[in-house]
């Protein structure tokens, strides 16, 4: 059975659903599946080797050009493959991350509208590309592409499978009319979806009630990671807090600064680390963050990194004695946690989404009431004078990471579910 596994390149960032299907499609090969890695919008980028094809369908230029005028619906080809030169996608993808959900709902119900939207020549060519792939199984990255998947298995006659990856935060923010109309239709499309993919039962609950998606069809595979290089050493004194995340007011760094403000007003001797994509669109947002240490003359205390290689994050990860990404929303992933834990650093998260599910699975860290700076000031104390305790809870984390959050065993599961929804479409065919 050949799978041909999707994936939404997002915009030249670090992400981790990238990061995710690049992994799980590179596991799956080492494991002897045949798997093809196809990227879409833009090529993809991550910290580990990068396992997909050169070629991307649905890029970003075109799909914008063909949603803004109606020229760019009829071009030849020639200018289409010139449009989604690899090169030129990476050098537009910074500028495209700049684009608020706010502004998108129209070019989402578009894609979505998949035969009948303004993309259907790049649906038509991804169709045409994934015939040739002799495609047995298609993997859709989330549910923005459920009217892409429909169209796909009318076409090819093969089930499809959709992730889902969070997209209720992008989704809940469009403006009326087209987010009752994105919805509507997303749960139209769904009835055409063999099976719905989300990386915890959290989340998997959550779309399945959000979206009207059929419940019987959602399906939970546990995140892996590939935590070998991610070693464990002893960090330097003062008490190190981090943060590996995205910078933006989603994220919740603001808060995380205040905590520490809190704590070095309290007299207590720490450093913040902080590390993570920043888009223009949110440098307004660290400058914020970067006025409040300087108001309570910290910011030679805390240190901002950046993007980082997957080198600099091991070095980052071990220079740490918590991490902490105090997310504003119920995450639907999360995994900076277990990057931690692979690192024998312990974690303190807010008490909702994918968090509690985390915690209990690994064992590695505490949660704290969301929103609450002095709920977490007092659980990072918590942790600082406890040494005992945070060694513990390392090495609980570190050891179920490694025994039931690993690339290797997200593979061997994945694999099941799409045998599982192949033979289930044979004999649908059959009988």
């Amino acid at each position: 059975m050949r799978v041909v596994h999707l994936a939404a390149g997002a915009a030249g960032m670090y992400c981790g659903s990238c990061m995710h299907d690049n992994r799980l499609a590179a596991a799956l090969r080492a494991q002897g599946r045949d798997v093809v890695l196809v990227p879409l919008y833009t090529p993809l980028r991550t910290d580990e080797r990068d396992v997909s094809e050169r070629r991307v369908y649905f890029g970003g230029i075109n799909v914008y050009l063909q949603q803004v005028a109606a020229l760019f619906r009829r071009t030849p080809g020639f200018i289409d493959r010139l449009l989604d030169w690899p090169a030129l996608l990476r050098g537009v993808g910074r500028f495209a991350a700049r684009t608020r959900p706010e502004a998108l709902g129209e070019l989402t119900l578009s894609v979505l509208e998949a035969e009948q939207g303004r993309q259907r020549k790049e649906l038509h060519k991804l169709i045409a590309g994934l015939r040739a792939l002799m495609a047995d199984l298609v993997y859709v990255p989330n549910l923005m592409f459920a009217g892409v998947g429909a169209a796909v298995k009318a076409a090819l006659g093969v089930p499809v499978v959709c992730g889902l990856t969070g997209e209720d935060i992008f989704l809940d923010r469009l403006p009326q009319p087209y987010r009752g109309r994105v919805f509507a239709r997303i749960t139209e499309r769904a009835a055409d979806v063999d099976a719905f993919v989300a990386l915890t039962s959290y989340y998997a609950r959550h779309a399945a009630a959000h979206f009207g998606l059929p419940a019987d069809r959602v399906h939970s595979i546990p995140m892996g990671i590939a935590g070998a290089d991610l070693s464990v050493a002893a960090p330097a004194e003062p008490f190190t807090i981090g943060y590996l995340a995205r910078i933006c007011p989603e994220k919740g760094l603001h808060q995380l600064v205040e905590a520490f403000v809190a704590l070095r007003r309290a007299g207590r001797a720490c450093r913040l680390r902080v590390a993570g994509y920043l888009g223009a669109a949110d440098k307004p947002y660290l400058d914020r963050v970067l006025s409040e240490l300087r108001r309570a003359r910290l910011a030679g205390e805390c240190q901002f990194l950046g993007e980082v290689t997957r080198a600099q994050k091991t070095a980052f990860l071990q220079s740490l004695h918590v991490l902490c990404v105090p997310a504003m929303y119920s995450e639907s992933k999360g995994f900076y946690v277990l990057e931690a834990l692979a690192a024998g650093v312990p974690v303190i998260q807010p008490a909702h989404g994918s968090f509690p599910e985390l915690i209990a699975a690994t064992g590695g860290g505490l949660l704290c009431k969301p929103g609450n700076t002095l709920a977490l000031a007092a659980a990072l104390m918590a942790l600082m004078d406890d040494e005992p305790r945070r060694r513990q809870l390392a090495e609980r984390g570190r050891a179920a990471v490694r025994q039931d959050f690993t690339a290797e065993g997200m593979a061997a599961a994945a694999w099941r579910l799409y045998e599982q929804v192949a033979q289930a479409a044979a004999g649908r065919r059959a009988g």
